[in-house]
């Protein structure tokens, strides 16, 4: 079976630039997909073969048929594509499933790709207190040219990231590669996925930002970082629309007024 099956023959990922939600603490990267996909009208162009992951299927946002694990949004005129991943990678497949990610995006076409993630806030040092929002570049890739989507991302007030703990705080750090991607607290496959651009590094310029935040309610960080994303690439949205699945499913049914009389 193909890894992915377009289901919109006139629109292709070629050309665009892809973002690319991590799953990670708070599902904050995903949030922000959801609010990218509704603020600016994308529609599902293709689906994935989510082998890789945990099983999951549910209603489309507009009524109409099923979602399913893994799926690329977009729209006729624009040149941005969206991943939406609503399930995480099997714990026994996790390279396999990033080593599907990476294929896709070197022979799909893709100009550019922005991943997103989440770190956990409470990780975060003083120095870090001044922005949520950070970025990252695989090591040893090509240093970002006017050219690509993703040039405005050194200009713009993204610090570089650097970890605010070790991985393992009894280990010498100087035993540690320089060139290493650094510790990503709650990043789940992020830090992965950018350690095998380091090793096999893809001619599409990449890059991450990676956003703090703690578990609750993170409708306001995922527009913030949805935001960062406009950003960098340059959009134009003149507000956030939230999807309806938010309202409908987000935190669950309400309870039933009749329990409280």
């Amino acid at each position: 079976m193909s890894f992915f099956t377009s289901t919109n023959n006139s629109l292709k990922p070629a050309g665009k630039t892809l973002i690319v939600p991590v799953v990670s603490t708070a599902n904050v990267a995903q949030l922000a997909a959801d609010l990218l996909i509704s603020s600016l009208s994308l529609e599902r162009i293709g689906v994935f073969n989510s082998e890789f992951l945990v099983p999951v299927v549910g209603s489309c946002e507009d009524g109409v048929g099923v979602s399913t694990p893994l799926e690329l949004h977009g729209k006729a005129g624009l040149d941005i594509v969206v991943i939406q991943q609503r399930s995480p990678a099997l714990k026994f497949q996790k390279q396999e499933f990033i080593d599907s990610i990476l294929e896709f995006i070197r022979t799909s076409g893709v100009t550019a790709v922005l991943f997103l993630s989440g770190v956990d806030l409470s990780n975060r040092t003083d120095s870090q207190m001044q922005t949520p929002t950070y970025h990252l570049l695989p090591p040893n890739a090509t240093p970002l040219s006017s050219s690509t989507s993703l040039a405005r991302l050194p200009q713009l007030p993204i610090p570089t990231y650097s970890s605010p703990v070790p991985q393992y705080p009894l280990q010498n750090s100087d035993t540690e590669e320089s060139s290493d991607v650094p510790f990503i607290p709650g990043g789940s496959l992020t830090r992965r996925i950018l350690r095998t651009l380091s090793k096999s590094p893809s001619p599409v310029p990449t890059a991450a930002i990676l956003q703090f935040v703690l578990e609750g309610d993170n409708r306001a960080d995922a527009a913030i970082l949805a935001s960062a994303v406009i950003a960098v690439l340059g959009l134009s949205v003149p507000g956030f629309k939230e999807p309806r699945s938010w309202k409908q499913g987000l935190f669950g049914a309400p309870p039933d007024q009749t329990l409280y009389g």
